[in-house]
């Protein structure tokens, strides 16, 4: 490895913070567990004096998805979850679901939706978005609840999961894919069918056996020296960023009542990394298996049918199949940047991570800036490392 080239990787992370585009950055890359490479930069948080550093935490967004994923597996290793279950049986208000079209009208659900449907994201749930009826639907709903909370009457996990079964559906399950809030839906099942909250249940048989310390649903007091603020663009700079998206609360200053498995988790880039070196080294950890070779093997496949994948349509990810909540690259034609098999996704706030099985490689990646940088900067930094091999 050509150590000279990979501090590229430096002079782009800080060409980002002179640029104004980041108040802060850092970038980690692991070969088969080892670091080759790391490099921050800028500031956590300015108004504090907060420098970036290795063990700066953040707000994950969607790349608590992969982990909500993985506590799926565990459960489905132990016998006590499968694919086909419905996901009325754990949460009453997916019973009697219906769909609603584009018009308004609405017309009952052919096939219930079922576990994997919500691995897949192809459930016909949706995130809030008023540019479709379903969608304006959901935004009506994470309104009421959002002002519920503001009463101090915040709902759960369970609770919130119940909430959305009772909102329509954008399309019939399986019929395609869409980005919504199945992942919550998921961390919901989780808590009823291993009978623990779900961040006890992730604590318990993720964040322990990994040792992932910094990893959870807040920010403890004295932590907060560590913890980035989240920045937002206006007027042409940023500015700490005082609002939370897709029902979370706090500011990830205190336990929230609602565990987002889509979205609630804080951790660091250390954490992160171990839990991307079990999967890439087939569910063991410090020689601890945590899941099967087979459920990681799964999880880490391409689950979309054809006429599925035609709606898997993310820029950052084109070309890529879908499974698990998590982007899956094809066995041929995956980019210049991207290598057979790789698998991983990002957040709202900029994160981003993969597996690159083919060759070991675990790349990580992360800025707290709304609605992120899109996927240059991480394509770029793995393109460096591709260049560096010898």
């Amino acid at each position: 490895m050509n150590l000279v080239k990979l501090e590229q990787i430096s002079d782009m992370l800080r060409s980002q913070v002179e640029s104004g585009q980041v108040k802060g950055c850092s970038a980690y890359v692991l070969k088969h567990g080892r670091p080759i490479y790391r490099a921050n930069a800028g500031m956590a948080d300015e108004a504090r004096g907060i420098e970036w550093k290795n063990d700066t935490i953040v707000r994950l967004y969607s790349m608590t998805k992969p982990i909500t994923a993985a506590a799926a597996m565990i459960l489905l290793d132990r016998g006590q979850l499968d694919l086909s279950d419905k996901v009325s049986w754990f949460i009453p208000g997916f019973k009697n679901q219906t769909v609603m079209n584009d018009d308004g009208s609405t017309e009952p659900v052919q096939n219930e939706v079922c576990v994997k449907d919500l691995l897949d994201m192809t459930s016909g749930l949706c995130y809030p978005d008023r540019s479709f009826a379903a969608g304006s639907v959901m935004q009506d709903l994470y309104d009421k609840i959002a002002d519920e909370a503001a009463k101090g009457k915040p709902t759960d996990t369970l609770g919130y999961a119940n909430l959305i079964g009772q909102q329509p559906l954008a399309f019939q399950p399986g019929d395609r894919w869409m980005y919504g809030t199945s992942a919550d839906v998921l961390g919901a099942v989780i808590e009823v069918v291993s009978g623990k909250k779900f961040g006890d249940f992730l604590r318990e048989e993720l964040f322990e056996p990994l040792g992932m310390k910094d990893t959870d649903f807040w920010v403890p007091e004295e932590k907060l020296c560590r913890f980035a603020e989240n920045y937002e663009e206006k007027d042409g700079r940023l500015v700490p960023c005082m609002w939370q998206h897709l029902g979370l609360t706090y500011l990830c200053r205190k336990p929230p009542e609602f565990q987002s498995g889509g979205a609630g988790l804080c951790s660091t880039m250390d954490d992160y990394a171990a839990f991307a070196e079990m999967l890439l080294n087939e569910g063991v950890y410090n020689g601890r298996r945590i899941l099967s070779r087979n459920a990681v093997k799964y999880l880490t496949s391409n689950q979309l049918t054809p006429d599925q994948l035609r709606t898997f349509d993310w820029d950052q990810h084109k070309g890529c199949g879908y499974g698990n909540l998590m982007h899956i690259a094809p066995e041929s034609g995956a980019g210049i940047s991207t290598h057979p098999g790789e698998y991983g996704w990002d957040g709202w706030l900029g994160c981003f991570f993969a597996n690159d099985p083919r060759d070991g490689y675990t790349f990580l990646y992360f800025i707290q800036r709304c609605g992120g940088l899109g996927g240059r900067p991480f394509r770029m930094i793995k393109q460096i490392v591709y260049g560096a091999e010898d």
